[in-house]
């Protein structure tokens, strides 16, 4: 990374890099979030630029891990893919009502068309509901430079800010200049006793609700005065207003086209939208996802068109743009099969979903590179929802399914996503047990598979590999009171492991198996890793 780190010098990067130098010449003190695509790849650069980043166990403990730093008026950012926003809501909705005294910016990386995701939610819609001021990057400069606007703009109005990216703005490469635009160097950090400001109890809760509302004002006069909002001036015919990558395609099928294109997506620039509609004799939004321009547009009066409701599905591209503005709604031609995505040869997983099928077990499933469990030839996985459903799923079937049934009930979780959000369901499962018990699998390969190979609280090392505290799943189990809990290698003797998956669905009580083989591809490693760590120990 060190061409990265000569100032004023160009490099290609992705947003996700540039998010990461923007924080890094800003002097972000600490980045935190939980690892998913599209937007890991923005702590593990900011960690190689020299910045103090590090994984939580979840998306909701990060961001309270941010406040935190931004409470000690200092400078955080706070990572997460869009699913992961929810996980993090409890906090976020609070907190953009409680003074910061540094700056709180928070990256939610939205998936649509579902490229790594089990739904493609719009998130800008929490910028409303939330009350927090967003920011949309339509490219790699735009990331860098948004990512110091954002700082700034949390840091005069004292809110957190959200920074909505996409896939295609987090993984596609352009140029970056830095220098473009600079913002003041970091207060050093102190603390300031402020009840009224942060202790969000009813009495200083409601007058910091009305406070929000008259600083969101603030921001949206300015959005409509300095924002980074940008006029293309073309054809009086046709005006687009569009924000994010939507504007790639925009420019490129409609050269000729006047283009409002939206830095600032919350609060809305609602009178330049509205200058701009009446300066052309066509106005058409094209955005990514929900209407939500469309809308926000509408409900102040201002007549634009919506793209038809099928093309609110999935990523745009330069024919898909070219089609709504032909109000072309003819059925998309198919997307050509690809080759299904499947378990890796030799992975561990295999024997332990062969054996469940074998045994007949109704398997309530979880997020992971395991989920690929549904597919041929095992098609053993029956159930997924989202990061830690599985145990709490598996249980509500126990309590409800006929006896025979109910004891063929299996919950599978893997590593990182129960430390992520499956310790809670153990807690349930042996608060309310159901009659029959309950068998949890946790597929132990050492490692955050699916999003490359990241570490966890159950690795016991921290994001650059240095060894760490560690939570040892079946110490923490019997801690707990879990009295049946297992370690086994499904794969050094399958035989042993069916067994044992037998003995655990024939024993109405709760028992905990965890499956443990390091990933195949992380195994050399993993070694690695910890061959450095003991060398340092000693």
């Amino acid at each position: 990374m060190d061409s990265l780190q000569q100032q004023n010098a160009l490099s290609l990067l992705s947003g996700d890099e540039a998010v990461a130098l923007a924080a890094f010449d800003s002097g972000v003190k600490l980045g935190t979030g939980y690892p998913g695509t599209p937007s890991t790849e923005i702590l593990e650069t900011f960690d190689k630029l020299g910045g103090k980043a590090q994984w939580a166990p979840n998306e909701k403990v990060a961001l309270e891990v941010g406040i935190g730093v931004a409470f000690a008026g200092a400078r955080a950012l706070v990572t997460m893919k869009h699913v992961g926003l929810n996980v993090a809501a409890d906090p976020l909705f609070t907190v953009a009502k409680i003074r910061l005294d540094g700056a709180l910016i928070v990256v939610s990386a939205d998936d649509p068309g579902m490229a790594s995701s089990q739904n493609e939610q719009d998130n800008r819609r929490y910028a409303v509901a939330a009350g927090v001021p967003m920011l949309e990057p339509s490219d790699s400069q735009e990331a860098y430079e948004f990512t110091l606007r954002a700082i700034e703009i949390s840091e005069r109005w004292q809110v957190p800010v959200l920074l909505r990216m996409t896939t295609r703005v987090c993984h596609s490469k352009t140029i970056v200049r830095r220098g473009a635009v600079t913002i003041p160097a970091p207060r050093p950090a102190h603390f300031e006793h402020d009840f009224p400001s942060r202790v969000m109890i009813p009495a200083y809760a409601r007058p910091a609700h009305l406070r929000l509302s008259k600083t969101l004002s603030e921001i949206a006069a300015w959005n409509e005065a300095e924002g980074p909002n940008q006029l293309v001036t073309g054809s009086s015919s046709l005006g687009i207003i569009t924000s994010g990558v939507a504007l790639q395609y925009v420019r490129e099928a409609a050269p000729d086209a006047s283009v409002l294109k939206l830095g600032m997506t919350y609060p809305l620039p609602l009178e330049r939208m509205r200058a701009f509609a009446a300066s052309v004799e066509r106005c058409i939004v094209i955005e990514e996802g929900d209407p939500y321009l469309v809308e926000g547009a509408r409900t102040a009066g201002i007549a634009v068109e919506a793209q038809p409701e099928i093309f609110r599905f999935g990523e745009l591209n330069i024919p898909r743009v070219r089609r709504i503005l032909k109000g072309d709604t003819s059925p998309e031609p198919k997307r050509a099969p690809g080759k299904a995505p499947a378990l890796c040869p030799g992975c561990p997983h295999r024997s332990a979903y062969a054996i469940l099928k074998e045994l007949g077990c109704i398997v309530a499933g979880d997020i992971g590179c395991y989920s690929l469990g549904v597919l041929p030839p095992f098609e053993a996985m029956d159930t997924l929802v989202c990061m830690g459903a599985a145990i709490g799923v598996g249980l509500g079937l126990r309590h409800s399914l006929p006896p025979e049934d109910a004891k063929r009930v299996v919950s599978v979780i893997g590593d990182s996503t129960f430390v992520h959000s499956g310790i809670t369901g153990l807690v349930e499962m042996i608060y309310n047990p159901p009659a029959s018990g309950h068998v949890l699998v946790i597929l132990d390969n050492g490692t955050t598979a699916m999003t490359g190979m990241q570490e966890h609280p159950g690795t016991g090392r921290t994001l650059d590999h240095a060894k760490t505290g560690k939570v040892v799943f079946e110490d923490l189990s019997r801690s707990l009171g879990v009295r049946n809990v297992y370690v086994n290698d499904p794969t050094q003797d399958p035989e042993e492991f069916k067994k044992l998956i037998q003995t655990c669905l024939d024993t109405p009580e709760i028992s905990v198996v965890i499956a443990r083989r390091n990933c195949l591809l992380a195994a050399r490693s993993i070694r690695e890793y910890e061959r450095c760590n003991e060398q340092q120990t000693n």
